[in-house]
């Protein structure tokens, strides 16, 4: 619970930190007070398939996390005497433009300590509400001006304490209200503000603690503001007031606060690289993620380490750091916060999309980082995480890092259950894309080739299992391992059912084809090859007669021509239902051709083969 004290109230207002469900548009109205929820929308690890003659996957974009400002009402019960705004009449905008008026006087023209204390009373008892639109005319009638001049005039601990009080009031506004009223007092009020903070934080000040969460709720009003981060990041001081979060002995609450203004700040583009090599914060918002009680501010210093870990200017560097490293897995496997879980994952997933990150992501400490991502793929309940360990996996993915990926014990194993059985669809299309993309990564001379060749039969049998046929294409080019490939059990059957059946686009019919074309150009594969569900895959795949499917039905009559080579496969071939006429039919394409003068890459075989099939019977 985190609890905001007020000036001279005898019962604190709170805002409740209990979960609640996410709004299913992943939006939700706004609120001063809140609880980000961090996803591009679209760009969650969104790929490619492949290319027209071989698998190319494409890497998984790296993610970040929208805005606090846009997501303020996601876990966080308000007052229910907030104003919606545009709710107030003309009467009480008018009745509440003349207290606020009224207000800013008596504050003007308190010139000695007594009378600014009575003014600052009375303004912090019309200020201490949850109406956003009367806080809207506070702010735009100047109270925050006033407030910052008052501030900046007098050294009474009692005064002080009291104006941080009404400034967290005031700025419990709308963000447009606070990016236009930042403009005039944010270069004053920031480093007066960030001052007090640090003689708090030094007990140099009477009532510290109040302060310290006053200054800290402003700082994170100011930060929700996206337009506001690079100027509010830009205060001289204000990286070193948040480096001091894992030095200075702050309360719960406050260090609460202060990893959100760290974390919002983080999701600026601008400042990314300036907080990463800002020195002693990266290692303070790691010791915060890894230790600090408070699961609450785990959440937000893991949440930071995502944001920052999706720049290309920092990736490398965070890379290159140990403890992050250590810190993101321990994160990802054993938090018991979903969203922390979750953003260490993501966090990994960013750091591997830059292709100098690879290697040392995979061989760091014993392949702990793929560990720990194996495990958030096969167990961790959140879809989110599971999809984000995918996404890791496929960006990791390369031809520097296939073998090593490959031979990782149970990897492949568990990519191949996840994509076949795990309850989310895209969490079945993302894992099937990691273990494709490890499979056309891995050179075909490679120890675990048999095993990687098994994984992507069990895949194959997913709905949401995607390129596979490009990558049996691929392998089937090499002759050194056409009788291994043939010899997988199962690789022919599942070859046969990608290329006839309805599921499967023309590509993917036809990249299967070709792979069953390239495996019986292998002497060894045509005894086995010539059984009953070939035939029909091959029977079927010539009676095609599209123009999309013309270069399936021509890669399937040269396999017919290939398995027939073998003398005693023949007789059989002859028998099989609507092999002869399927030959027939090409037998006559070919006249026609010749007749036409047209020229062709295959020598026309089909009117010998249907003879030498016809004696056969």
């Amino acid at each position: 619970m985190m609890s905001r004290q007020q000036f001279r109230t005898n019962t604190s207002r709170s805002l409740s930190r209990g979960r609640h469900q996410r709004h299913p548009s992943g939006s939700g109205p706004s609120s001063v007070s809140s609880k980000p929820k961090r996803e591009r929308a679209g760009t969650a690890g969104s790929v490619s398939l492949y290319g027209s003659d071989s698998y190319e996957s494409g890497n998984s974009s790296y993610v970040s996390r929208r805005s606090e400002q846009q997501h303020q009402q996601q876990h966080i019960s308000v007052p229910t005497t907030i104003a919606k705004p545009n709710e107030m009449s003309i009467d009480s905008l008018q009745e509440t433009a003349s207290t606020v008026t009224r207000i800013v006087s008596e504050l003007n023209k308190a010139m000695d300590q007594e009378r600014r204390i009575a003014a600052i009373t009375n303004a912090c008892a019309e200020f201490d509400h949850w109406d956003t639109e009367k806080h809207n005319i506070e702010l735009q009638l100047g109270c925050s001006n006033v407030l910052c001049l008052v501030l900046s005039m007098t050294d009474n601990e009692d005064e002080i304490r009291m104006i941080c009080a009404a400034l967290e009031m005031v700025y419990r506004a709308s963000a447009d209200a606070i990016r236009k009223t930042f403009q005039e007092v944010g270069p004053s009020v920031v480093p007066l503000l960030l001052k007090i903070l640090e003689r708090c934080e030094l007990s140099l000040l009477k009532h510290a603690e109040v302060s310290i969460l006053n200054i800290s709720k402003v700082l994170l009003y100011f930060s929700r503001v996206s337009e506001l981060r690079g100027d509010l990041a830009a205060h001289d001081g204000m990286l070193n007031a948040l480096t001091r979060i894992s030095t200075s002995s702050l309360t719960a609450d406050a260090r609460v606060l202060r990893v959100r203004v760290i974390a919002n700040l983080s999701n600026s583009e601008e400042n990314k690289l300036s907080i990463v090599r800002h020195d002693g914060l990266v290692e303070s918002i790691l010791k915060v993620a890894a230790l600090d009680p408070s699961e609450n501010a785990r959440e937000y210093a893991s949440a930071s380490l995502m944001d920052l870990a999706s720049s290309s200017k920092t990736q490398e560097e965070m890379t290159n750091n140990n403890r992050l490293l250590m810190t993101l897995v321990k994160l990802a496997v054993t938090d018991q916060n979903k969203e922390t879980r979750e953003y260490a994952v993501t966090a990994m997933q960013n750091l591997a999309f830059s292709k100098e990150n690879r290697v040392r992501l995979v061989q760091f400490s014993d392949g702990v980082v793929i560990e720990a991502l194996k495990k958030a793929l096969s167990t961790d309940v959140n879809d989110k995480s599971r999809r984000r360990a995918a996404g890791a996996l496929t960006n990791l993915a390369c031809e520097e890092t296939g073998e090593l990926l490959s031979k990782h014990e149970g990897l492949l194993n568990i990519l191949a259950r996840v994509a076949t059985q795990d309850k989310n669809s895209d969490v079945q299309k993302r894992s099937s894309l990691a273990l494709t993309k490890i499979a056309s990564s891995c050179p075909v001379d490679s120890a675990n080739f048999e095993p990687l060749m098994a994984a992507l039969v069990r895949t194959a049998s997913s709905a949401n299992s995607t390129g596979i046929p490009a990558v049996f294409r691929v392998k089937a080019r090499d002759a050194s391992r056409r009788e291994d490939m043939a010899r997988i059990p199962g690789l022919l059957d599942v070859l046969a059912e990608m290329s006839t059946a309805k599921m499967y686009t023309p590509k993917e019919k036809d990249n299967a084809m070709r792979a069953i074309m390239h495996l019986t150009n292998d002497s060894g594969n045509r005894k086995i090859m010539c059984n009953k569900v070939i035939l029909k895959a091959l029977v079927e795949a010539s009676n095609v007669d599209t123009a999309s499917n013309k270069d399936t039905r021509d890669s399937a009559v040269v396999a017919i021509e290939r398995l027939a080579t073998e003398i005693s496969n023949r007789q059989y071939m002859a028998r099989h239902e609507g092999l002869l006429v399927v030959i027939a039919k090409a037998t006559e394409r070919e006249s026609k051709a010749d007749l036409a003068g047209e020229k062709q890459s295959q020598p026309r075989l089909a009117k010998q083969l249907l003879m030498s099939l016809l004696l056969a019977m």
